[in-house]
């Protein structure tokens, strides 16, 4: 029975701009989310980074057996192997259960000491149900390599008619780099917990932004005290692994597709992986013009996304 979801198709995305040369930093996108439109944010960003930095991009997708794209599929990947000679890993998967063959290639990558970014459900990145040999990679694994395992949200109220989360800058933050020309903003985002009541953000990780719920199940159930309105939506930290060495690593919660039409939660996103690569962040930050129009579908389950499309078509 083949056991992971994300599908990884190395694509390497045609850009214009800034000529690639055989230093420029690569960077692997993987995508598997059957809930937030992963197969459409994250192919955006990667073509700016490729126009812009020249870097080389690569982005894995979710596929059937027809070789579509269908973040349903929760067991297949192919071409994660890129991820062997990758210079960074950008994670936005959901519940995936890969076979080991597949989430190998993931999992050593962790340990490397290169530089990760990841997206909102990578809280919860894998789900492997009644399998005590891989259960640490629940809630374990994502604690300690981004900061937090999935715990809960302050709930779904209309989904992307109107935002749920109001973005601010953390106290004395606004002079970190990646904050460069990010200012606050409205997020559709429903706020997930990580901090606070009996949990907190695991080792180092330094807060640069703070969501509060525009509306609340824990607030109108009387919760507040366990999980409070205003939580973390964004953090940098490192990961030590098997190498020893240091890899930094920046997060956010926040992911919704239509969040990444607002301009500072796309130079939230380019800055942060600019950051963790140490490469020099712009003065006012990432240029977040889209290389393409950004038009994602609602998040949603089921067949909320884009039916029928291929990964050469991103």
């Amino acid at each position: 029975m083949r056991t992971l979801l994300i599908v990884v198709l190395g694509l390497f995305l045609a850009g214009t701009g800034t000529a690639q040369t055989s230093s420029a930093p690569h960077i692997v996108f993987v995508t598997g989310d059957e809930e937030y439109r992963s197969e459409e944010s994250m192919p955006m960003l990667a073509r700016i980074l490729k126009r812009d930095y020249g870097f080389e991009v690569s982005v894995c997708y979710a596929l059937n057996e027809e070789g579509f794209i269908d973040p349903n599929v929760l067991d297949n990947i192919e071409g994660l192997e890129q991820l062997e000679d990758a210079d960074m890993m950008v994670l936005f998967t959901r519940f995936r259960a890969l076979p080991d063959s597949q989430a190998h290639y993931i999992l050593k990558f962790a340990e490397s000491g290169k530089p990760m970014v990841g997206f909102r459900t990578t809280t919860h990145a894998f789900l492997y149900k009644d399998d005590a040999e891989r259960e640490h990679l629940n809630n374990d694994w994502p604690t300690h390599v981004f900061g937090q395992q999935w715990i809960t949200h302050h709930g779904h109220f209309d989904d992307g008619e109107a935002p749920l989360t109001r973005v601010k800058i953390a106290e004395n933050m606004q002079s970190h780099p990646i904050l460069s020309g990010v200012t606050g903003f409205d997020a559709f985002s429903w706020l997930y917990h990580v901090d606070g009541g009996e949990w907190g953000l695991y080792g180092d990780s330094e807060v640069l932004l703070n969501g509060t719920a525009l509306q609340s199940n824990h607030a109108n159930a009387g919760r507040l005290d366990q999980f409070p309105l205003t939580n973390p939506v964004a953090w940098t930290k490192t990961y030590t692994g098997a190498s020893g060495v240091p890899a930094r690593v920046f997060f956010t919660t926040l992911g919704h597709p239509y969040d990444f039409k607002a301009e500072s939660m796309r130079k939230l996103a380019l800055n942060g992986i600019l950051w963790a690569l140490d490469h020099e962040i712009p003065d006012g930050g990432a240029n977040a013009e889209p290389v393409l129009s950004y038009e994602p579908n609602n998040s949603g389950f089921g067949d909320k996304f884009k039916p029928n499309m291929r990964p050469a078509e991103l």
